[in-house]
This record gives structure tokens, C-alpha cells and sequence, in this order.
């Protein structure tokens, strides 16, 4: 089921979370990634040093190339050679830090905490309930006739998330208390307090009771656009042999068999024209199943 994302988060930073589940999981149980390292602590000359350094080097090997000392000389200007030649390649480096993408989701994950969802936040039951919603706005999300516009994609494009966080958000509530109830439930309730429990089971009931009831309203509603859908291709291979008829006509006449055409593909237009009726149906089914999701 993945990571549920309010969404109020941007996109590039929910995108983020939801590639990053495990990552997640890491941060909610108290994980912490280790800290940048400390650049001002690294070894070796710095280039201040270096150049404060090279007049002093130049002359004493200039003494030293003078006197019966050459060799020392050569040696010593092999030495500062070879000590810049460091300096300059360290300079070139990127300084390493093996964990700047685990940083920065830490850092996102702390920033957004409460506007997302992970799989732990639900138990089985509203697990289930959960990816039913997820099908059914998958489905209608994906779905040509909401691309093609014929649906009203803009707010399906708003509303559809919006569902799919609300329902998530009150299936996580759910979730921990029932755990509660259960773990209550575990250590065995007195007599005096069952009394107490049972209005509250019920309202853990009927509160699933009424998620459950939007989560079957957004079926209903990916029901119509599927339906949709079928008129849309049908139609659409209509309208291509429709395309293709002249041909036909052509072949018949040109081989005789003119007059022993086949009703059906006279058929065509009409055929069309009924699976045009159907998906304009069709997709006024599904924008009545709309305004029912926002009521």
C-alpha cells in the first residue's frame, strides 16, 4: 500500500516519502542519521600555510643549490613539490559524505511529521479497507476518459487524493484504538467496566461502519468510469472500422459480390452511434457518483 501523503505536501517532497518507506520506518522508531562531517578538521597543510611557506623554501633552496648542500637542495624541492601537487588534488575533491540522501529524508521526514502515513499505522483490517480505496482512485485516475477530459480531471485530480488521505488518516485513528481496546481487553476488563466498554466498542464500529461507506462510494464511483472506459474503446474501434469501410465497398464492388454484402457491416454507423449514447451515459453516471462523493 505504500506511503499515504497528505496532500498539502509539495509534490517533489512527497514523492520523496513515498520512495523512502523503510527509511521512514527508521525515523518513526527513533533513528537518527549521523551528523555532516566536520570539514575544519581536516588533515594536511592548508593554502595559507603554503604560501606564506614558499618564499622561505625558495631562498633556502637557493642557498642550498649554491653550496656543496645541492643534493639536500634537490630533495627538499622534491619534498615541497610534492606536498602541493596534495594540496592541489585535495582541493579538487567534493568532500565525502556517504549519507546526504538519508539526511535529507530525515530531515523532510521530521519537517512533515503527522502528514503521512506508513503501513504500521494500520492494522490488518484497515489495511484492507485502505487499498480498496487505493484500487478504486487508481482506476479513475488512470483511466483514458479522465485523461481525454470527458470526466472533470481537474477535480478528480484535487478531490480524489483528498479522499484518499482523509479515509487514511481515520483508518490510522481507528487502528490505535482498537490496538488500546484490545490491549484493555487483554488484561481482562471487571464487570463495573463493561458497562462502560460497550458504548465504546459500538463507536469503533459504526465510525468503520461509515468509513467502510466512502470507501464504497469511491467504488461505485470507479464502477461507472470503468464502464465508461469500455464504451470509450469500443467506440473507439468503431469509429477506426468505420474508416476502413470504404475499402470494403471498394473490394465488394470491384470482385462482384457487391450485392451479397453482409447486413453487418452496414450495421456499423448504427453500432456507433449506440456506443456513443452509451458512454455519454456512461460518464453522466459517473458525474452523478461524483457530486455524491462531495455531498
Amino acid at each position: 500500500m505504500g506511503v499515504v501523503v497528505d496532500p498539502g505536501v509539495p509534490p517533489e517532497v512527497a514523492g520523496l516519502l513515498r520512495a523512502n518507506a523503510p527509511l521512514l520506518s527508521r525515523v518513526r522508531a527513533g533513528w537518527v542519521p549521523p551528523a555532516a562531517p566536520d570539514l575544519t578538521r581536516r588533515k594536511g597543510p592548508s593554502s595559507a600555510m603554503l604560501l606564506a611557506a614558499t618564499p622561505v623554501v625558495i631562498a633556502l633552496m637557493a642557498v642550498l643549490l649554491a653550496s656543496q648542500a645541492a643534493a639536500a637542495g634537490f630533495v627538499l624541492l622534491g619534498m615541497y613539490v610534492f606536498i602541493v601537487l596534495v594540496k592541489i588534488a585535495s582541493m579538487s575533491e567534493v568532500p565525502e559524505d556517504d549519507r546526504p540522501h538519508e539526511r535529507g529524508v530525515y530531515e523532510q521526514a521530521r519537517w512533515y511529521d503527522g502528514r503521512y502515513l506508513l503501513a504500521e499505522d494500520f492494522d490488518q483490517e484497515a489495511r484492507l479497507v485502505l487499498l480498496r480505496a487505493q484500487r478504486a482512485i487508481g482506476s479513475v485516475l488512470r483511466s483514458h476518459v479522465n485523461a481525454e477530459g470527458l470526466l472533470d480531471d481537474a477535480r478528480n485530480a484535487v478531490m480524489l487524493p483528498a479522499q484518499e488521505w482523509e479515509i487514511a488518516r481515520l483508518l490510522a485513528k481507528l487502528s490505535a484504538l482498537r490496538l488500546e481496546h484490545r490491549e484493555l481487553a487483554a488484561r481482562g476488563i471487571a464487570p463495573e467496566v463493561a458497562a462502560v466498554i460497550q458504548p465504546l466498542e459500538r463507536a469503533l464500529v459504526n465510525s468503520e461502519a461509515a468509513v467502510v461507506a466512502r470507501v464504497e462510494a469511491l467504488e461505485r464511483y470507479a464502477k461507472h468510469v470503468a464502464e465508461a472506459e469500455r464504451a470509450y474503446h469500443a467506440r473507439g474501434q468503431i469509429e477506426e472500422l468505420r474508416a476502413r469501410l470504404p475499402r470494403y465497398e471498394e473490394l465488394l464492388a470491384e470482385s462482384g459480390a457487391d450485392k451479397l454484402a453482409v447486413p453487418e457491416i452496414e450495421r456499423l454507423s448504427e453500432d456507433a452511434d449506440v456506443l456513443e449514447r452509451m458512454l455519454r451515459r456512461s460518464v453522466r453516471s459517473a458525474h452523478e457518483a461524483f457530486r455524491y462523493l462531495e455531498g
